[in-house]
């Protein structure tokens, strides 16, 4: 089955990305140096096609409605339009059938962003969930998706695009607004700040030369990766999926059981005892922490969902499973390949705004 591609695709391949299949998508891991792409979001500015992110637009007078029952956190929270939520949709188990941002756009109107892998099966998840509701879901295929991160994302991208200047300047983190047709989202996905362009497909080329000439320098799903691992930020179906209940990675902040609100996974998730917890690890040994890798402890066995090398840090961290009782600080021991590596339990995140959140020695 041929490759689903965004309407950037041909701009990647004319600059050189290398490109590989991402959830059914053709995607750019990088275009020369992942770990270059990475210095530039964490010191100035870098741009990512995440078009293949999938907007569902939720509209209706049952809308609020529908989304509280669907969301892990209360929507009561979006209270004005342009607000944003983070939050996951559950399973009745309590699982994680994905994580999403949703945006309150004015009134009974919503949209949730979902990830790419599970966006058919979300798309379903809700339809199911909706039923006879005066609701409608409209699945935005129509509209690319750009990511611009960084310390100087403001500035480059308020001289790139000068109609969304005034709504860059003045957006607060975590907010929305639509400026001259687009979507603008002070969110991202990197530990920076920054922002989530979701404009017409047909505007998406213009926008992402604009972007290039300002200075913002092009970035792949490589970088992306590792900016996240440091920001100590999930990547659906490996720290997370729907076997995995919020408090078993770090998600338990996202879940309201104040209340009386019946959302889909309360019960469950009331009833429950978690069975491990997440927690970071830093490399002690020379080697690369990778997702799969078994984790021996103290307290029983773990394992590592996330792993690999961290350029802010110059060393390799990752995000693990591990047993109740395990504290930062703890002393672990890796399995990579052959031999037993010793690594020591954090809190992420690992990097806050481009500075190291957490004590490193070299090894």
């Amino acid at each position: 089955m041929a490759l689903k591609t965004t309407p950037l695709t041909h701009l990647h391949r004319q600059r050189g990305a290398r490109l590989v299949d991402f959830s059914g998508w053709e995607m750019p891991l990088h275009y020369g140096s992942q770990i270059e792409e990475h210095h530039r979001v964490r010191r100035d500015a870098g741009v990512f096609d995440v078009s293949h992110m999938l907007p569902i637009d939720v509209e209706g007078a049952a809308a609020e409605a529908l989304l509280a029952r669907l969301l892990s956190s209360g929507v009561e929270r979006l209270a004005r339009p342009g607000a944003a939520l983070y939050a996951c949709l559950l399973n009745e188990r309590g699982g994680i059938v994905d994580d999403v941002i949703v945006y309150r756009r004015g009134g009974c109107a919503f949209r949730i962003v979902v990830n790419a892998g599970p966006a058919e099966k979300d798309l379903a998840w809700i339809d199911r969930q909706r039923a006879a509701l005066p609701v409608s879901t409209q699945p935005r295929r129509d509209l690319a998706i750009l990511a611009v991160q960084g310390p100087r994302a403001c500035e480059r991208a308020a001289a790139a695009l000068p109609t969304l200047a005034p709504a860059l300047r003045n957006l607060a983190r975590f907010q929305a607004t639509e400026a001259d047709g687009v979507f603008v989202a002070r969110t991202g996905y990197t530990g920076e700040d920054g922002y989530e362009l979701m404009l017409p497909a047909e505007r998406a080329e213009d926008a992402w030369q604009a972007l290039l000439a300002a200075g913002v320098a092009p970035c792949g799903l490589g970088a992306r990766d590792t900016l996240r691992l440091e920001a100590g930020l999930n990547l659906y179906g490996q720290d997370m999926d729907e076997e995995v209940t919020p408090f078993e990675c770090g998600l338990g902040w996202t879940v309201d059981l104040k209340g009386g609100r019946d959302f889909i996974g309360r019960d469950a998730l009331a009833a429950a005892r978690p069975r491990w917890q997440r927690l970071g690890l830093v490399l002690a040994d020379k080697g690369v922490l990778r997702h799969g890798q078994r984790v021996e402890t103290a307290l029983g066995d773990g394992i590592i969902t996330s792993g690999g090398f961290a350029p802010t840090l110059g060393r390799s961290i990752a995000l693990a499973r591990l047993p109740l009782g395990l504290v930062p600080g703890a002393t672990v021991g890796v399995a990579i390949r052959d031999k037993m590596a010793t690594a020591v339990c954090v809190r992420p995140p690992f990097v806050r705004h481009g500075v190291p959140s957490i004590a490193v020695s070299k090894a």
